[in-house]
Order: C-alpha cells, then sequence, then structure tokens
C-alpha cells in the first residue's frame, strides 16, 4: 500500500481535542478508572492495572499521532490506538465475567467501547481513502 506524505505543518496544527474519536477514548479512560476502583484489592497489579493502561494507551495514541510528521506515521499510531481499545475491550468483558463488574457497568462501558471502536475505525478508514489518493498535481 503507498501512503501519500502530507506537510509537517498539517499535523503539527493537529488539534487532537477537536477529535471526536480522542472525546470518546478520553471519556472511555475515566469511565474505566471509576469503574476499577471496586475491583478487589489482588488485582491491582492484574486485571485493574492491565485494564487502565490499554484503556489509557487509546487516547494517548491518538495525541501522539496527531504530532507525527505524514499521514503513513498517524494512521500507526491511529491503529495502535485501535489495538489497545480491543484489548480494553476484552479486559471489560473479562471483569464482568469474574463478576468484578455488575451487568449495569458492564453495559455501559460497552457502550462507550462500541461507540469509541466506531469513530476510530471511522477516522482510520477516512485517513486510508486519503492516503491512497494520488498526490495533487500542481
Amino acid at each position: 500500500m503507498r501512503f501519500a506524505v502530507i506537510s509537517h505543518t498539517l499535523f503539527s496544527m493537529q488539534d487532537h481535542r477537536k477529535l471526536r474519536a480522542f472525546e470518546l477514548a478520553d471519556d472511555f479512560v475515566l469511565a474505566v478508572y471509576r469503574a476499577t476502583r471496586t475491583f478487589p484489592k489482588e488485582e491491582m497489579y492484574g486485571l485493574t492495572s492491565q485494564l487502565r493502561r490499554a484503556a489509557v494507551s487509546v487516547p494517548g495514541n491518538i495525541v501522539e499521532g496527531c504530532g507525527r510528521d505524514s499521514t503513513k506515521e498517524y494512521l500507526n499510531f491511529l491503529n495502535i490506538a485501535f489495538g489497545s481499545l480491543r484489548e480494553a475491550g476484552y479486559y471489560v468483558h473479562l471483569a464482568h465475567r469474574l463478576q468484578y463488574l455488575a451487568d449495569d457497568e458492564s453495559d455501559a462501558l460497552q457502550r462507550q467501547y462500541d461507540e469509541c471502536a466506531k469513530v476510530l475505525s471511522g477516522l482510520i478508514s477516512g485517513l486510508r481513502r486519503r492516503a491512497a489518493q494520488p498526490p495533487a498535481q500542481g
């Protein structure tokens, strides 16, 4: 796959705070932190830590990608963010199966996960389409 390079000024001016994907990921992190406060103490360095780290990685990688020099690098960080989101989604599922999360908590986190995944996937798809277009002739 060929990627078109977009100038550094475009990406260095990209404000992650204006991205809906970032807003949703940031809200998901807060919800994960609230939900994991009640996890058993013995999970502090296990599932609690893993879930929090995966969740924090999502907006963190979106932010880092916004500061990169090219569409290819930006997409790489968005793909990492998406992978971390998938990982966090699994940990939410596992926490529910272990009965660390009540049904309503798990459902709320799952809805946030689904919305974040949909928007982040759309952002990635849009950038891939744009990157696949040949550079404009000037």
